[in-house]
C-alpha cells in the first residue's frame, strides 16, 4: 500500500496551489472540513477505498466497452440489411458520445448543492435496467425486424450513455473530495480493466459455440445473454460496494461534524460554483490534451470492426476468423490502454508536471490513422502483410498512448487548482474527455464511408 501511495502521490514541489499542510495530507491521519463546506477526509491511504474506486472505474466503462465488444453479435443481427451493417457501429458511437456530452455538460454546470453520491447511485441503477433488457432481448426478440431491433439498440445505447455521463461526473467529482491522486488513478485503471474483460468474455463466448460444418459460425444468443448479464452483475456489485463506502464515509463525517464548530459548518454550507472558463484557464493544456487524445482515439473502433486478418479466409484458424478477430483486436488495444493507465505509477516519467508535453503527445497520435490504413481494411489487402503489425504495433501501441495520456491528465488536474475547486475540476475534466469522444465519434462517420 505504501508503495502505491509513494509512486502515485505527486511531490509537494508540484502543488503550487496547495499549502504545506495540504501537501503533506498523506502523512497525517486527521479529519477536516473542506473549504467549500463539504466534508473531506484527509486520511492515510486505504486499500479498501482504492479497491472500491477501482471497481467503480470498471463499472463506469464496462457498458461502453461491452457495446464495442459485442460488434460481431450486432453484425449477425443486422446482416440482412447492408445499410444497418455499415452504419450500426458509427451510430452506436455517435448516440453514445452525444448523449454522454450533453449529460456531462449539464451536470458540470450544476455544481451548487450537488449530491455526487446520488448521481453515482442513479447511474448504476440505470445500467442495471439497461443491460437486463439487453440480456433478455437476445432471447425474446429473435423474430423482431432489423429496423425495430436497430432502434431498440440505439435506445439502450442512449440509456447506457446517459448513465455513463452521470457516473463520470459523479465519480470524478466525488473522488476529488478525498484529495488523493492514487484514488483517481484507481478509477482510471478500473476503466482499463473494463476494456479488457469484456473482450475476453466475448472471445470465450464465441469459441464456446461449435463451428458449423459449412465453416460459417453464427453468434450464439445464449452467449450474448451471458455477457450482457455479466454487465448487469458488474453494475450491481459496484452499487453495493459504493453503498458500503458511503456508510463508511458517513460515519467518519458524522464524527468530524460533531467535533467541528457548528457555526463554521453552517457558514460554508453552500458549495461554491466554479465557472468552466475559469477551470479551463487553469487546466487548458491538460484539458486540450485529454480532448485531443480521445478525439483521435475514436477512429479505432471503426477501423477495428472493419480490419480483417491477412490470412486467406479458407485457411484462417478460429481465433483469426472475423467473429473472434474483432474482439481479439479490441483486447489488444484495451490491454495497451490498461498498460498505459498503470504506467502512471512509474515515478521516472511524471509527465503530469509537463502539461504542454502531454498536449504535444496527444497531437502526435494522429500518425496512427495512416498506420491503420496500411492494414487489411474490409479485405482490400494490406500494405504491411502482417497480423502482428496490426495487433501488436498499431493496436497495442495506440492503446498504450491513450491510457498514459488520459490517466496523466485526469490524475494531474487536481494539482493545478485550489482545494475548493477540486470537485468542479473533476467534473470539468470528465466533460473534456466526453467532448473529445463526441467529436471523434462524429468524425468516425467519415472513416466509415471512406
Amino acid at each position: 500500500m505504501n508503495r502505491i501511495r509513494k509512486l502515485v502521490t505527486p511531490s509537494a514541489s508540484y502543488e503550487p496551489l496547495l499549502d504545506n499542510n495540504e501537501a503533506n495530507a498523506g502523512d497525517v491521519d486527521d479529519r477536516s472540513i473542506a473549504e467549500d463546506g463539504e466534508s473531506r477526509l484527509e486520511s492515510r491511504f486505504s486499500l479498501l477505498e482504492y479497491s472500491i474506486f477501482f471497481l467503480l472505474g470498471i463499472a463506469m466503462l464496462w457498458a461502453w466497452n461491452m457495446f464495442l465488444a459485442a460488434a460481431p453479435y450486432f453484425h449477425h443481427r443486422f446482416d440482412s440489411s447492408e445499410w444497418a451493417v455499415k452504419h450500426y457501429q458509427p451510430s452506436i458511437l455517435s448516440v453514445s458520445t452525444v448523449t454522454n456530452l450533453a449529460s456531462a455538460t449539464t451536470l458540470a454546470k450544476l455544481q451548487k448543492n450537488a449530491s455526487y453520491s446520488k448521481r453515482i447511485t442513479l447511474s448504476l441503477m440505470i445500467n442495471i435496467v439497461v443491460f437486463s433488457l439487453l440480456a433478455f432481448s437476445t432471447v425474446l426478440s429473435k423474430g423482431v425486424s432489423v429496423g425495430v431491433y436497430f432502434a431498440f439498440v440505439l435506445v439502450m445505447v442512449f440509456g447506457a450513455s446517459l448513465a455513463t455521463g452521470v457516473n463520470q461526473n459523479g465519480v470524478f467529482s466525488y473522488v476529488s473530495g478525498f484529495g488523493r491522486g492514487e484514488y483517481t488513478q484507481a478509477i482510471m485503471a478500473g476503466q482499463g480493466v473494463a476494456g479488457v474483460l469484456p473482450c475476453i468474455v466475448q472471445i470465450i463466448a464465441v469459441l464456446a459455440v461449435p463451428e458449423q460444418k459449412d465453416g460459417v459460425r453464427q453468434e450464439s444468443s445464449k452467449s450474448a445473454f451471458a455477457y450482457f448479464a455479466t454487465s448487469t452483475a458488474v453494475s450491481a456489485l459496484a452499487l453495493a460496494s459504493f453503498f458500503y463506502l458511503e456508510r463508511r464515509q458517513s460515519r467518519a463525517v458524522s464524527k468530524v461534524l460533531d467535533e467541528a464548530d457548528d457555526e463554521t459548518v453552517s457558514d460554508n454550507a453552500d458549495r461554491k460554483t466554479i465557472g468552466l472558463w475559469t477551470l479551463f484557464k487553469k487546466l487548458r493544456w491538460m484539458a486540450l490534451a485529454l480532448f485531443l487524445c480521445f478525439a483521435v482515439t475514436m477512429v479505432f473502433p471503426v477501423f477495428t470492426a472493419e480490419i480483417e486478418s491477412v490470412r486467406d479466409p479458407s485457411d484462417r484458424p478460429r481465433l483469426l476468423q472475423q467473429a473472434t478477430f474483432i474482439p481479439l483486436a479490441f483486447l489488444l488495444w484495451n490491454t495497451g490502454d490498461l498498460i498505459g493507465r498503470v504506467s502512471v505509477l512509474i515515478p521516472q516519467i511524471p509527465l503530469v508536471r509537463y502539461p504542454k508535453v502531454l498536449f504535444s503527445l496527444a497531437i502526435s497520435r494522429l500518425v496512427f490513422i495512416p498506420l491503420y490504413m496500411l492494414c487489411n481494411v474490409r479485405g482490400r489487402g494490406a500494405a504491411v502483410n502482417s497480423d502482428a503489425f496490426y495487433l501488436f504495433f498499431v493496436q497495442l501501441l495506440f492503446g498504450i498512448t491513450n491510457g498514459y495520456i488520459a490517466s496523466s491528465c485526469m490524475v494531474g488536474a487536481a494539482q493545478w487548482v485550489a482545494v475548493e475547486e477540486r470537485h468542479a475540476a473533476g467534473g470539468f475534466m470528465s466533460l473534456m474527455l466526453v467532448a473529445g469522444l463526441t467529436v471523434g465519434s462524429l468524425l468516425s462517420f467519415l472513416v466509415a464511408n471512406a
